[in-house]
């Protein structure tokens, strides 16, 4: 079934490219209109019991002993299920910087586009949690969900799927039969990477291009295929891949000029773009006073090349997440050592500082699609079909010393995620957490009525989401989740 041919794919064997464009390049043969996806990794661990479904100390009959929270300490959103923690200190445990952490403005902000579902993983190995949250533990064909939305929407776009992250967050997943054009494209310098999409381009003194295109001419025609290396291994899928990527890179990376449409630097004494025939992207300044810290935080560098991404068609996943080295900031800690993992050495306030960050790059990135029209008939924009998946290794321990408010927690199993897009049914909870034990319990995967007798599955949560996505599950054996689709 991993071999399944749709009209589009047909096409597209037939015609290559030129079919692909005349379909559009956000057309699809059956008529779904495009859909985009940001898996923003909440590297480390993030706990839910931490953030949307926190508990107060008063509501558990062992509030003095479960990760629970001083009752002033755990705002309650109107008109909304959903929990947020706002709190501050001078240090973030042994680190003697300060810290200020809310969740409330957000959930304000953005609660009819926010959903949070329990969960309950496999594993609480980093890395294989990490990638088994983007798999749903290899419950659809091995492919990552990147994966499956730049098969079913990316035909066509220069790179449909863009990973900026690292460990199981930046994985391939082990479908084979899965067109190489949908594995994800890796990038490790955000703010560099730009750069290398055009051969030829930002090279001082560089030949014309004219005498580019008969240099490389020559190359393909003539002299490569007189070499005994092409001659003994011309046939080999590897190299034909090879020569295909090539010629790819010419006609969609340089014929769109995302030398400059991803660039995410202005023209200046610093990086004078100019010197080298270059311009700034039309939306640096933008960028620029969106992302601030881009150039010293490679989460907001991440999240800016994520937006002109998609804003320019040029990919319909991306994945970015923080990396686990310390960012400090003029106000304070930015990102702790380990990220949302410092959880080990002091839970409470690396989670505040942790689950901030993250929305607050959510937050940005939601501003930012909201003001680009998805087309120019349908009055929705970007933002109307994007979803954003923070994605967690896995939750935090749930127990801690009596009446502490500064201790570790390990990794746990039992957790929760965030979702964000229109798409959802949103506002609202899936599932459910036990204030006596900390321990949150599954749903109804079709009304989304609480279960206290399940636990929601890895499998069934990526079951959810592709439906969400319209993403075809043919042949996949997934059950059907109704229960996420708005």
């Amino acid at each position: 079934m991993k071999n399944r041919i749709s009209r589009r794919n047909a096409l597209f064997a037939l015609g290559g490219a030129a079919t692909a464009a005349a379909l559009g390049r956000d057309a699809r043969s059956d008529g779904k209109p495009p859909v985009f996806l940001i898996v923003l990794g909440a590297a480390g661990g993030a706990s839910i019991i931490d953030s949307f479904l926190a508990i107060r100390e008063s509501e558990s009959t062992n509030g003095s002993t479960i990760n629970a929270f001083p009752d002033a300490n755990v705002q309650s959103i109107a008109g909304t299920p959903f929990r947020a923690i706002d709190i501050s200190d001078g240090s973030i445990g042994p680190i003697p910087f300060p810290y200020s952490a809310n969740q409330s403005n957000f959930v304000k902000k953005y609660s009819a586009n926010m959903l949070v579902a329990t969960v309950t993983g496999t594993s609480v190995n980093h890395t294989v949690a990490q990638e088994r949250c983007r798999t749903g533990n290899a419950s659809f064909f091995k492919r990552t969900i990147e994966e499956a939305v730049a098969n079913d929407y990316g035909q066509g776009a220069a790179l449909p799927n863009v990973n900026m992250a690292t460990g199981g967050f930046a994985t391939q997943g082990g479908d084979d039969s899965l067109p190489t054009w949908a594995k994800a494209a890796p990038v490790a310098a955000p703010t560099l990477w730009p750069f290398g999409l055009d051969g030829v381009r930002g090279i001082a003194g560089a030949p014309a291009q004219d005498l580019i295109a008969k240099t490389r001419e020559l190359r393909d025609k003539k002299l490569e295929p007189g070499t005994s290396f092409l001659r003994a291994f011309r046939d080999a899928s590897a190299i034909k891949l090879w020569q295909q990527q090539r010629i790819d890179a010419v006609s969609k990376l340089e014929g769109q000029d995302l030398i400059e449409k991803l660039n995410l630097f202005s023209d200046s004494a610093a990086t004078p773009l100019s010197q080298y025939g270059l311009a700034a992207s039309p939306d640096a300044a933008l960028i620029q006073s969106t992302f601030t810290r881009l150039g010293q935080d490679e989460l907001e560098a991440q999240a800016a090349l994520a937006y002109l991404l998609l804003k320019n068609r040029v990919t319909t996943a991306v994945t970015i997440a923080p990396s686990f080295a310390v960012i400090l900031g003029g106000t304070g800690i930015i990102n702790p050592p380990l990220a949302f993992d410092f959880s080990h050495s002091t839970c409470r306030a690396t989670q505040a500082v942790m689950w901030s960050r993250t929305l607050g790059i959510a937050d940005k990135l939601i501003g930012l699609l909201k003001n680009v029209p998805l087309d120019p008939t349908s009055g929705q924009s970007m933002w109307d079909r994007t979803l954003i998946y923070v994605a967690t290794d896995f939750g935090r321990s749930k127990t801690r010393p009596a009446n502490s408010t500064d201790f570790g927690a390990g990794h746990d199993l039992n957790n929760g995620v965030l979702l964000l897009s229109p798409m959802l049914k949103g506002n609202r909870v899936l599932g459910g957490v036990d204030p006596n034990t900390g321990l949150t319990y599954g749903f109804d995967l079709t009304t989304g009525a609480p279960d206290l007798g399940r636990n929601t599955t890895e499998a069934e949560l990526m079951s959810g989401i592709l439906e969400v996505l319209a993403v075809d599950k043919t042949g996949s054996g997934l059950p059907s989740v109704t229960a996420l689709r708005g």
